[in-house]
């Protein structure tokens, strides 16, 4: 068996066929393999689902694109509406009352992947990041349609409020409370976005029905701050 490459030689505890048979890389890999793992281990720090959507990828991308679809699809955000700030919505989120959320999108139609960036309260640091990819069905499962993942990180301000003082009363639930049911939430997303572009694409109907957001920016209290 080779050694390791002097580039390599200093770091420690890596597992490569270099210097590691492939029945002991097996082994490593059985006894990282168990019948049932925690919640906090699988969704600690990182929480990603995914489903297959038959729907043409082009059509769920664009589906996503557009922000004002998120009142059909999403549990809770509802009415989102151009700020001051050109590429910035703010809307509603009734999982707390009287809760703004913050957003902006950004797309990569080549790549076909859409990030959701959004915090509550304000709009200046969207700190919640919502990482979308729509996957060809056809290249990995062999059948029309989309794959689509979506992924969150455990940014550090879902364990406390960096701008409390912006909180609409002092006890109000905070979004970060919500994190060990964002999979089941999140779940429920995207079996409701699943639900609507199959109902829509299998019907022959257009997919994305909600009207594109006012380019006019909206001006007043509900502006960006």
């Amino acid at each position: 068996m080779s050694t390791t490459s002097p580039q390599l030689a200093d770091i420690p505890d890596l597992l490569r066929c270099e210097t590691t048979s492939t029945d002991e890389i097996l082994a490593r890999a059985s006894e990282r393999t168990e019948a049932a793992y925690p919640h906090d281990l699988v969704y600690g720090d990182f929480c990603t689902i995914q489903d297959y959507i038959d729907c043409p990828p082009e059509e769920v991308f664009d589906y996503l694109c557009n922000i004002n679809n998120l009142d059909e699809y999403t549990v809770s955000t509802r009415g989102f509406a151009p700020t001051a700030t050109p590429d910035l919505y703010v809307g509603r989120d009734t999982l707390a009352p009287d809760t703004k959320i913050y957003m902006t999108l950004k797309p990569n139609r080549e790549a076909l992947t859409l990030d959701y960036h959004c915090a509550w309260d304000q709009g200046e640091e969207l700190w919640m990041i919502y990482l979308f990819r729509i996957v060809p069905a056809q290249q990995v499962l062999g059948k029309p349609g989309s794959v689509v993942i979506w992924s969150n990180c455990h940014h550090p301000n879902y364990d406390k409020n960096p701008y409390p003082e912006l909180a609409p009363s002092p006890d109000r639930i905070w979004v970060g409370d919500l994190w060990p049911l964002f999979y089941a939430g999140h779940r429920i997303e995207l079996d409701n976005l699943k639900t609507i572009l199959e109902y829509r694409h299998s019907n022959g109907l257009p997919i994305s029905v909600a009207p594109a957001p006012e380019a006019t920016p909206k001006t007043g209290p509900e502006a960006a701050r």
